[in-house]
């Protein structure tokens, strides 16, 4: 009669599992927990500073060789309004009455154009300077930039 235990051999019919630790992740090896821990257990610890990390800079040496390229191949500097031409602007503008502002409007271009004209900052275009000995009535090209412009000049 069964005395609720069961007689024989007993067997385990499934299979062990083992488990494992996962491997760290790159991110968590980098840590200064991880580092701290690593030179206390004796660990071999690289460091390495990369060359601008953590600083607003950048590499100039990079850049030398991209700028000497450029500097062979375009020329170094474009040229800007001649003072002579900024004072004549300046007079003539003046001499009648003018604002920058109202230049401007007069030549049909921003404000900021004609600023940058009378300051020298400007790259000199002749469309706008043709615009400009129009509306001024002086020349600003040629050689003889200040003379009064006449009726049938360009």
């Amino acid at each position: 009669m069964p005395t609720g235990r069961m007689s024989g051999n007993i067997t385990q019919d499934w299979e062990p599992v083992v488990l494992r630790r996962t491997k760290p992740k790159a991110a968590d090896l980098k840590s200064t927990k991880a580092v701290n821990q690593a030179l206390r257990t004796g660990a071999p610890v690289e460091t390495v500073r990369k060359a601008a990390a953590g600083t607003n800079r950048k590499d100039s040496a990079a850049a030398a060789p991209a700028r000497k390229l450029d500097e062979t191949t375009e020329p170094a500097a474009l040229d800007r309004v001649a003072g002579e031409v900024r004072a004549v602007i300046q007079k003539a503008r003046v001499a009648k009455g003018w604002s920058q502002a109202e230049l401007a409007k007069r030549i049909n271009e921003r404000a900021q154009v004609v600023q940058e004209y009378e300051s020298g900052k400007a790259v000199p275009v002749q469309a706008v300077l043709a615009k400009m000995e129009r509306a001024l009535e002086v020349k600003l090209r040629g050689k003889a930039v200040g003379a009064p412009a006449t009726a049938g000049s360009k």
